[in-house]
């Protein structure tokens, strides 16, 4: 594929899961060239020359954010998962990560960072899904088997410090420009990543459900998860079931395509009913719910952490975390637990995240544990969330990662290991943290990518 020069614009690749480029609409502004070669910095490290004129990207959509014509999109699928929710053979589940429920409002006109998850879920149940279930459940999953492997490191003196796994995104730049990092990376799957295996085993198997019929769709803020659910591990069902070709999860929907698709449809989403997400697999802790914010897996993994090393119930200074709060797109903390210091970061921005790395490969390294997220004040601020001209983005996003805390504050249960639908998850299914099949079904590997011809 002939691409315009790398000062002009963004190139996309046709075979791009993630986006794509209307050419009518393109006016070559260079806004996209911008956010990806000053926020992401992915831009500014390769030439053609250096790819055999291949495009590199790591699919997290903020070109699509910033593109005043809206010529770069998500590549959609919403149309394609329509045709499988009419197939009477198929069922079709959709899981629902934390962020949406705090910018779907925005597509309908309703104050930034209003909290819509009832309605969301009843939208859901009207375009036809047979159920609805909560990837916050996946989130307090991944806590669960993230903390206890942070645990497992420092105790073991593993690789240090460890890396959040759950952006996709930020995996891809380590895999592609850091790969000497690819060890410090947790092994987790995201949460999405390990909602879709869990529900076509062990939900298929309490619901009475042939695998072979379940079609996962998940509605995410991340462009980005349109490349991770494609990756060639994402098959740990197929592998449990012994079943050819089944993909942990089968198609990925923005924030953005929900609302297109409620519009196509003439929805009035302001008058539709509250509704409940199905009763397996959506119940979820504070902890899960504010993984969509900057410095929420972090938090949220503090609070499993310290518990599952003390055995006592954490305090309300580390339970709201203060130092790791904030919008800032770098964050440090020290904190004792129980005489074990832990130094920590959280950080937005590939480019921000690449000056950590730098220094710790020139000695610097006094961390055990960085959150990662590739998008501005983390997942709330996707690149399939919903772009309006008159938006204060920052002002936006605020909202949003102010709704998600408040959500967090009102939860009965706030931490992950205290969800007791993980508990019974663990005690039915996969054991305990890291068990063999933990590790079969919720863990994965990376690879070195040879995008770059060095």
């Amino acid at each position: 594929m002939k691409h315009l020069p790398l000062d002009v614009r963004v190139p996309i690749e046709e075979d791009n899961p993630s986006i794509c480029r209307d050419e009518n609409k393109c006016i070559k502004c260079g806004q996209c060239r911008d956010v990806c070669k000053n926020y992401i910095s992915v831009l500014d490290r390769y030439t053609f020359d250096m790819t055999e004129n291949k495009a590199i990207c790591i699919n997290c959509g903020q070109c699509s954010i910033v593109c005043p014509t809206k010529a770069i999109t998500e590549k959609k699928e919403y149309h394609l998962v329509e045709e499988q929710i009419k197939d009477d053979e198929k069922v079709v589940i959709v899981s629902t990560s934390p962020s949406c429920r705090v910018s779907l409002g925005d597509e309908f006109n309703l104050k930034p960072g209003t909290f819509v998850e009832k309605k969301m879920v009843s939208l859901l149940r009207k375009l036809g899904f047979k159920y609805v279930l909560d990837t916050n459940f996946g989130a307090d999953l991944t806590i669960v088997e993230e903390a206890s492997e942070l645990i497992e490191r420092i105790k073991n003196k593993g690789v240090l410090p460890q890396f959040t796994s759950c952006c996709p995104a930020w995996v891809k730049f380590v895999e592609t420009f850091y790969p000497e990092f690819i060890p410090n990376i947790s092994s987790c799957k995201s949460p999405l990543g390990m909602q879709g295996p869990t529900i076509k085993t062990y939900f298929a198997k309490k619901m009475n459900i042939d695998p072979r019929r379940i079609v996962n769709v998940a509605l995410t803020p991340c462009t980005a998860k349109k490349f991770e659910i494609r990756r060639e591990e994402m098959n740990a069902s197929s592998k449990y079931h012994d079943i050819k070709d089944m993909r942990d999860m089968d198609y990925v929907i923005t924030t953005r395509e929900l609302a297109s698709w409620a519009k196509e449809k003439n929805i009035d989403f302001a008058s539709l009913e509250d509704s409940e997400y199905d009763s397996l697999m959506s119940s979820s802790s504070g902890a899960g719910t504010i993984f969509g914010n900057t410095g929420g897996v972090l938090q949220a993994a503090l609070r499993t952490a310290y518990e599952f090393l003390t055995g006592k119930q954490i305090d309300k200074n580390l339970l709201e975390f203060k130092p790791v709060r904030g919008y800032e797109s770098l964050k440090e903390a020290s904190l004792d637990i129980d005489g074990l210091k832990l130094n920590v970061a959280v950080i937005y921005g590939t480019k921000e995240a690449s000056v950590i790395l730098d220094k710790i490969k020139n000695g610097e390294n006094k961390y055990h544990f960085i959150e990662v997220m590739t998008c501005p004040m983390g997942c709330i601020g996707g690149g399939g969330q919903p772009v309006k001209d008159d938006f204060d983005y920052d002002e936006v996003r605020k909202r949003r990662v102010d709704s998600l805390y408040e959500e967090d504050r009102r939860k009965t249960v706030r931490k992950s290991h205290e969800n007791p639908e993980i508990i019974k998850l663990y005690e039915e299914f996969y054991s305990k943290p890291s068990s063999d099949l933990s590790k079969k079904m919720l863990h994965t590997i990376y690879h070195e990518r040879d995008d770059i011809k060095k």
